[in-house]
């Protein structure tokens, strides 16, 4: 992995074998990045997705095992008990140009990934919802 700071915003180029919630996190942790959008694109070969079930609370994830384009990456980022929080979501396009999509939990670069963090100044943390199921932002 690559990057480079543009004012508040970095760009990200990830390699072959790079894991892009790790990569984007270490980002963060270095640049001192606590609130901000995340965009992207790429190429991965391995990635798990997945669906939240809002009646039942629980998350379904489904792994996907072919090269696949990430063909849009959009989230953000925000804190939980002093750690960097990441919610992204992807839509990936495989070989046969079907498209999966959901919230992102890992996914491996197979070529390569460019990925755009727009850093905001400022701090938003999260707590857990147990009306809802889900960390959700705290204002």
């Amino acid at each position: 992995m690559k990057y480079k700071r543009y004012g508040s915003k970095l760009l990200l180029r990830l390699d072959p074998g790079d894991e892009v919630i790790a990569s984007v996190t270490e980002v963060c942790e270095k640049e001192n990045i606590h609130l901000g959008a995340v965009t992207g694109l790429g190429a991965v070969d391995s990635a798990r997705i997945g669906c939240f079930d809002p009646y039942g609370k629980q998350h379904h994830p489904t792994m996907v095992e072919e090269p696949c384009e990430i063909t849009s990456l959009l989230g953000n980022v925000s804190r939980m008990d002093g750690k960097i929080y990441l919610h992204l979501h992807a839509t990936l396009a495989g070989m046969s140009n079907k498209v999966v999509g959901g919230h992102l939990n890992m996914a491996r670069v197979s070529a390569m990934a460019e990925i755009w963090i727009d850093g905001v100044d400022g701090l938003v943390d999260r707590e857990f919802s147990e009306k809802v199921g889900l960390n959700v932002l705290k204002f």
